[in-house]
């Protein structure tokens, strides 16, 4: 009993822990459609597919949900963070948060975390995303680790304009794609991380 009593407070500490770095949501203007709205009908929610263990009854299944402000999709979640940081800072902000600055791996991806903006801004504000070439010129990586295989670059990008540009933001240009900028500008930021 002592262990449980234990591992309860455990769980509850680190519960509390997180929730103390992630803002408080922003109330959603219900005349914008909600990003649940746009995100296919096999990803209901901010829920993943239930988890049934061998033997056990339906009734047993349980969900796991994104923490409070953030959004589920595709097995992860996000938060739009719009406090203009560096790159690095923003990535640093993500990692305390227990992710990284997002990686984005198909157009619905893109589109959804748009979505999300849109709804918390009315706008879209040039964003920082874990996408990042000052290892190699040229060669991208995600921050996360993950390929870096989706490719959405604005007209002429990347372009390493001034011969610095190692970092990618998102919703460039009028099409609002992927291009390179400088890792010192202040930007707001998405992150991300598995549910």
């Amino acid at each position: 009993m002592k262990i449980l009593t234990v591992s309860l407070l455990v769980c509850a500490l680190m519960a509390l822990t997180r929730a103390a770095v992630v803002p408080e949501a922003e109330p959603v203007d219900k005349t914008e459609p909600s990003v649940q709205e746009v995100v296919p009908e096999a990803e209901p929610g901010n829920r993943t597919e239930p988890s049934v263990q061998e033997g056990e009854s339906h009734s047993m299944e349980t969900y796991t949900v994104c923490p409070s402000g953030w959004t589920g999709f595709s097995g992860r979640c996000f938060l739009y963070v719009p406090t203009p940081l560096s790159w690095a800072n923003a990535e640093r902000n993500c990692q305390n948060r227990g992710g990284n600055l997002a990686s984005v791996h198909s157009f619905n991806e893109h589109h959804v975390i748009q979505s999300m903006i849109w709804r918390l801004t009315h706008t879209y504000p040039l964003t920082w995303l874990g996408g990042y070439d000052a290892t190699q010129e040229g060669t991208w990586f995600w921050s996360d680790g993950t390929p870096f295989r989706f490719n959405f670059w604005s007209p002429g990008n990347p372009n390493n304009y001034r011969g610095g540009q190692h970092c990618l933001q998102m919703n460039y240009g009028d099409h609002k794609k992927f291009d390179d900028d400088f890792c010192s500008y202040s930007r707001p930021f998405i992150c991300a991380r598995k549910r």
